[in-house]
């Protein structure tokens, strides 16, 4: 998630500022794949933890009241410890007091806006109308905070915390300090759960080089694991094919066409056995298709596998496979295009 932190000491209100690129990042901890979110329909590691609702401590008292209230409350309804969503407040702009840009209105140079530093794409992604009154406001915190909490369940906490702040913001210095003060405003026996391994078998063996932007791509069909497959469905809870496609990409700020008949003449086409994380893979496969016109795709996400969303009936409906089946067509290369190319020197420059 491109934003801008403040890193904040022991008693400091404003730290260091860190930067990173666009949202939802997926990148490697000790040599494995930290894919935020999703689970696949078989079990991978499942520790059936109960989050924890630590008392506070004295340290909790500097919260402002209103907010440690919403820390508490997004964390009973999320099943999350509420010392790490105030710990994220904390780091991210002292629980809205912080008089940096973006906090209280507008952005900060990198997008980043409210007192939880949503960018506007995944705000819309995972906003929630926590005051029910009928808007969705990043600067209400009453709105803020259980929309960061959703954001973290989604990314894989309470079971995978580390992970999950890792996607929120991806320094493993922020996650350092966000636990820090999760630990300094919790008390009793708050441990930090982290089930690393081993992972989804379905997440081992992928390429390390692949291109971070690529990583992106793939982290966020990735996290749609386990959601149901509804033709028509443009997410966020249920996705068809095609737009799984569209949104993976669209989670990076790059537009590519919505149905599947549409994409397959839109991307450079590349030769078979050459394909690459992030690339598209389609296949003569559902009514109405052919050899000329493919009517399924997934995305490749290395290792001769795609993360895909299958059918109604498939279990996972959204899942990994391998691509490499009879009814395979071809492989298109959306980056490769030059409206897309300059998409992204377009967000490389803003």
């Amino acid at each position: 998630m491109r934003r801008q932190l403040l890193f904040l000491g022991a008693a400091a209100a404003v730290g260091t500022l860190f930067a990173a690129l666009i949202v939802m990042p997926v990148f490697m901890g000790a040599g494995q794949f930290l894919y935020g979110g999703g689970t696949s329909g078989a079990a991978c590691v499942d520790t059936r933890t109960a989050a924890q609702q630590p008392d506070e401590t004295t340290d909790a008292r500097s919260i402002p009241a209103n907010y440690l209230e919403l820390y508490k409350k997004a964390g009973k309804d999320y099943g999350l410890p509420w010392n790490v969503l105030a710990g994220v407040g904390k780091v991210e702009t002292n629980h809205g007091t912080s008089t940096l840009p973006g906090v209280s209105s507008g952005e900060n140079h990198a997008g980043a806006g409210g007192p939880m530093q949503f960018l506007e794409p995944t705000w819309k992604a995972f906003a929630v109308d926590g005051d029910k009154d009928g808007r969705k406001d990043r600067y209400d915190p009453e709105d803020a905070i259980p929309s960061a909490a959703r954001y973290l369940k989604h990314n894989g906490a309470p079971e995978r915390m580390r992970s999950a702040l890792y996607a929120y913001n991806h320094s493993w210095e922020y996650v350092d300090l966000v636990l820090s003060w999760s630990k300094r405003y919790g008390g009793g026996d708050f441990q930090v759960v982290q089930a690393d391994g081993p992972l989804c078998s379905d997440t081992e063996g992928l390429p390390e080089n692949a291109d971070e932007l690529v990583r992106r791509i793939i982290d966020f069909a990735m996290a749609q694991r386990g959601k149901r497959y509804i033709f028509g469905a443009n997410g966020p809870d249920a996705w068809d094919c095609s737009s799984l496609m569209q949104g993976a990409y669209r989670s990076v700020g790059l537009t590519i066409p919505r149905t599947t008949w549409d994409q397959w003449p839109f991307g450079v086409k590349i030769p078979k056995g050459r394909e690459q994380p992030g690339d598209l893979v389609f296949f003569n496969s559902g009514p109405g298709t052919s050899w000329s016109r493919p009517g399924h795709v997934g995305l490749v996400i290395g290792n001769g596998k795609m993360v895909v969303a299958r059918c109604s009936t498939c279990v996972p409906n959204i899942g990994v496979q391998s691509y490499k089946r009879s009814d395979w067509v071809g492989v298109t290369r959306p980056l490769a295009k030059p409206e897309l190319k300059r998409q992204i020197e377009r967000l490389r420059s803003g």
